[in-house]
């Protein structure tokens, strides 16, 4: 199986594996501890935490508290509710995970306004609505991996005095931080860490109200034991990825050429330069997606965002780029990252096209 669907999950890094496994072990040893206990078990365990913590704070901007929470989607959850704002503008393409939370918050008053984007996926400049208080983009976007310009995004939203949540799920460990986020959400296993652990980064002097409520840890903002493995291969996972952003970048700028070239008759959705280049949305008007996943069982790749394929309705990603529903439904996804090889890659890619000429297309 060649597996090409890297915005879905990332191959767990063997360094995160290694960081995580002195606190997987069991009877006779002390890497079971929980880290809120105060003897020298759970001492050691708080340590490791923390050790971690400070890895992955190094993915955020100075002057900001990393929150551990069980994913992005908890983090998001946790900024949305935690902030309870009365005007929230969201950009027609974010995640489920912000959409679905606006969408709850609506019903209890919340007002939503909904920020179009252009042909390309970049969200547009509309003003947004009079006061508005909490504004939500995303940095880079988990179908068409368009990045968005939140440094600008941010400027606007400060000048109307609204704070800046951004799901930096996509770009976290391969970007650089979003520049004037005020809170941002991040996933461990979207970097080649584990799954069930994220983060949420909160700037200094933003408050937010908890929403789960227990043994009062992480200062009260999110209770509930923490895992010291969890937290170790999330924190390993995100110094590696600091470490090798040169490296991993240029690695898949190649591939990306690569793909451009082989996948030479298939149209790119978003923008082809403002996007990380480890995704590619690409179609073929009047693709049967269905058959070609069929042919080509040995190519794991994506119909659509993980969260969204399966449900029979056209993304709304691309909806909101003009595609027609038959267009979104002609489209596939490719994601590839640090561990993709580029002679399997091109093979996979060879095979994907000539099932779609088998097609007559």
């Amino acid at each position: 199986m060649i597996y090409l669907d890297e915005q879905a999950t990332t191959p767990l890094a063997p360094e995160a594996l290694e960081a995580m496994l002195p606190w997987l072990s069991g009877p006779g040893t002390q890497g079971f501890a929980n880290p809120h206990s105060p003897h020298r078990p759970g001492r050691a365990a708080a340590a490791a935490v923390e050790i971690a913590r400070d890895q992955i704070a190094a993915l955020f901007p100075p002057g900001g508290t990393v929150v551990f929470t069980s994913g992005a989607t908890e983090a998001l959850n946790l900024a949305l509710h935690g902030l309870a704002p009365r005007h929230l503008a969201v950009s027609a393409i974010e995640h489920a995970a912000v959409l679905d939370t606006a969408a709850h918050l609506a019903r209890s008053g919340t007002r939503i306004q909904t920020l179009p984007v252009s042909a390309a996926g970049i969200v547009t400049d509309t003003p947004f609505a009079p006061g508005t208080d909490l504004v939500a983009v995303m940095q880079v976007n988990n179908e068409i991996g368009t990045i968005q310009p939140i440094a600008r995004i941010a400027e606007r939203a400060h000048a109307a005095g609204a704070l800046l949540l951004c799901d930096a799920v996509q770009g976290a460990g391969k970007l650089a931080p979003p520049a004037g986020a005020d809170l941002i959400a991040v996933s461990a296993h979207k970097l080649h860490g584990p799954k069930g652990i994220g983060a949420l980064w909160i700037r200094d002097g933003v408050t937010l109200a908890p929403q789960i409520h227990g043994g009062g840890q992480q200062g009260g903002l999110r209770s509930g034991t923490l895992s010291p493995a969890l937290c170790a291969g999330f924190g390993a996972a995100a110094a590696l990825s600091i470490r090798l952003r040169t490296s991993d970048g240029q690695h898949v700028d190649s591939l990306w050429k690569s793909a451009r070239t082989i996948l030479h008759r298939w149209a790119l959705n978003g923008d082809a330069d403002h996007r990380w280049h480890g995704n590619l949305n690409v179609r073929r008007d009047g693709l049967d997606v269905a058959r070609l996943m069929s042919d080509c069982r040995t190519i794991a790749f994506s119909a659509g965002s993980a969260c969204a394929s399966g449900s029979g309705r056209p993304s709304h990603v691309l909806s909101a780029l003009g595609l027609t529903p038959a267009q979104a439904k002609s489209s596939v996804r490719i994601g590839f990252g640090r561990y993709t090889e580029a002679g399997e890659f091109a093979e996979a890619l060879q095979a994907l096209d000539a099932a779609a000429a088998a097609q007559g297309l």
